[in-house]
């Protein structure tokens, strides 16, 4: 099994890629504009919720030149070629690159993270068990609620 490094990373203002626009698409861009990155985001389509974020959104399909200057990239549209290809592209620039469908192509994993007030927990399974990575992070959230933790 792979051994990954954690690391809790400063984005404000750091111009980040996500290639996609559905529901998971939308997970990863609202944790990285609370983070602070400048997001652009890809997509021939997007969902309505989209428009609501500040960002920089492209209707139209991912081109490898999206990823200039970018500091990560994340792959998270639903076309397995199109993660594959952003993978790929990402790598070639030695940009980090997250892709949803392919733990094999990430440079990187984004985990479970539970946040109340200033304490962040980060929760991995090295990308073996995302479900039990998610009941893990309810678990502690209910814990912390109880125990007041601000």
């Amino acid at each position: 099994m792979k051994v990954y490094y954690p690391i809790f990373l400063d984005l404000t203002e750091q111009p980040v890629l996500v290639v996609g626009a559905g529901k998971v698409a939308l997970r990863k861009t609202t944790a990285l504009i609370e983070a602070g990155a400048r997001v652009t985001v890809v997509a021939p389509e997007a969902l309505p919720e989209f428009s609501t974020l500040s960002l920089r959104l492209l209707k139209r399909a991912f081109r490898p030149s999206d990823l200039k200057g970018k500091a990560l990239a994340f792959a998270a549209s639903n076309v397995r070629e199109v993660n594959h290809r952003v993978a790929i592209e990402a790598k070639r620039r030695r940009i980090v690159v997250n892709v949803a469908d392919s733990l094999l192509e990430c440079s990187f994993l984004v985990p479970a993270r539970v946040r109340q007030g200033g304490l962040q927990l980060a929760i991995s399974t090295s990308g073996r068990s995302p479900r039990l990575a998610a009941k893990l992070r309810g678990q502690l959230e209910t814990l912390l609620r109880r125990a007041n933790i601000e």
